[in-house]
C-alpha cells in the first residue's frame, strides 16, 4: 500500500541531523512512513497531507493538518521546524516556504524525482521533474551537507536529493570595557 513502505534510505541517512527532540514537519506526508520514523526517534512530528483519509492513519502518531498546499495558503506561514522533510513531491510555488520553514540549526531533507525520470517510469510530467539543480538553487541560504544528482536502481527512477542545514543564530560577540 502506498505510503506504507519503509522510510526513504536519504531520510535515514541523514536523521542524525536532526536535533534531539526538535519538531519535524512532514511536508506531503500521506500515510506518513517518514513522521512514523521521526515519532520513534521522539520527535514531535506535524504531518501535512490534503488526503485526510491517509492522515487518519497517522492518529496517536503526528499533528495532523489536512491542507490542500497547491491550491491554499501554506499552513505554516511563521512557524519554523528542526527537520523538515519531503519526498516524491515537487510544487515548485512552494520552495521558498518549505526552505523558510527550516529553523536555525535546523535540517531539510528532501528527495523527489529528476528530469531522466520519463525515460524509466512516472511521474513523467516535466511539472513534477526537478532540473540540473534546480533543488540547489532552491536552498540558497542554507548549507548543504549532501546532494546527489542522478539514477537508483532499485526502482529505477532519477532523483535529486538534498540534506541542508539553516545555520543557527550567531551569539552576540562579547564586549570587553578597555
Amino acid at each position: 500500500m502506498h505510503g506504507s513502505e519503509d522510510p526513504s534510505a536519504w531520510i535515514r541517512r541523514w536523521t542524525h541531523l536532526v536535533p534531539a527532540g526538535g519538531a519535524v514537519l512532514d511536508v506531503a506526508s500521506g500515510r506518513g512512513r517518514h513522521a512514523r520514523w521521526f515519532a520513534q526517534r521522539g520527535h514531535p512530528v506535524v504531518a501535512v497531507d490534503r488526503d485526510a483519509e491517509a492522515l487518519a492513519t497517522l492518529h496517536g502518531v503526528a499533528d495532523t493538518v489536512e491542507a490542500d498546499i497547491e491550491n491554499g495558503p501554506w499552513p505554516f506561514p511563521e512557524r519554523q521546524f528542526a527537520a523538515v522533510v519531503v519526498t516524491n513531491y515537487l510544487w515548485r510555488a512552494l520552495l521558498p516556504q518549505i526552505a523558510a520553514a527550516v529553523a536555525p540549526g535546523g535540517v531539510l531533507l528532501y528527495e523527489t524525482f529528476a528530469q531522466g525520470n520519463e525515460t524509466v517510469g512516472k511521474p513523467s510530467r516535466p511539472d513534477f521533474l526537478l532540473a540540473p539543480g534546480e533543488l540547489l538553487a532552491a536552498c540558497q541560504g542554507l548549507r548543504i551537507v549532501a546532494y546527489e544528482d542522478g539514477f537508483l536502481d532499485n526502482p529505477p527512477r532519477f532523483v535529486q536529493r538534498i540534506a541542508a542545514v539553516r545555520g543557527a543564530p550567531s551569539p552576540a560577540p562579547a564586549r570587553y570595557q578597555l
